[in-house]
């Protein structure tokens, strides 16, 4: 085995340590970021949506969970990805692996309330919350490998 990859798997094990212990902290980095971003976008001064189309969001979520489904919200999903083979801070980050989205199609089939402009405003919402938990999560992270790096 040459010397390069030796060194490399190496300093795999420190990086692989952290990623696990920062996966560990995933879904309590999470759910507290759902919470400040939905406070960011859905209420305050300057909502992303009225209040309207926030109850059709929510009634929409419910209509899914009666359906057997996992609803709209809580259903994003984020991932801590490598950048990389250094271990840099840098290397580490945080992406939404799945954005929630409505269609009337998979929703409410046969019913007038979701028209396509709705749709969309309501799936370029989801759009932004998502993106906005994985800024608010990878902060978390930074934070956290902050810490561990001291």
């Amino acid at each position: 085995m040459s010397a390069a990859p030796r060194r490399c798997m190496d300093e795999l094990p420190d990086e692989r340590q952290t990623v696990l212990r920062a996966r560990s902290h995933l879904e309590e980095w999470t759910a507290s970021a759902r919470a400040q971003a939905y406070a960011e976008l859905f209420e305050g001064a300057d909502p992303l949506l009225t209040a309207d189309e926030r109850q059709l969001l929510d009634a929409l979520d419910s209509a899914l969970e009666r359906q057997g489904g996992d609803g709209v919200w809580g259903t994003d999903q984020y991932g801590i990805y490598t950048g990389g083979p250094t271990s840099s801070d840098a290397a580490l980050g945080v992406v939404c692996v799945y954005h929630p989205q409505i269609t009337a199609d998979s929703v409410l089939s046969g019913t007038d309330e979701l028209d396509d402009e709705t749709e969309e405003r309501l799936n370029a919402a989801l759009w932004r919350y998502s993106e906005r938990v994985a800024t608010l999560v990878e902060d978390e992270l930074d934070e956290f490998l902050r810490r561990t790096q001291s």
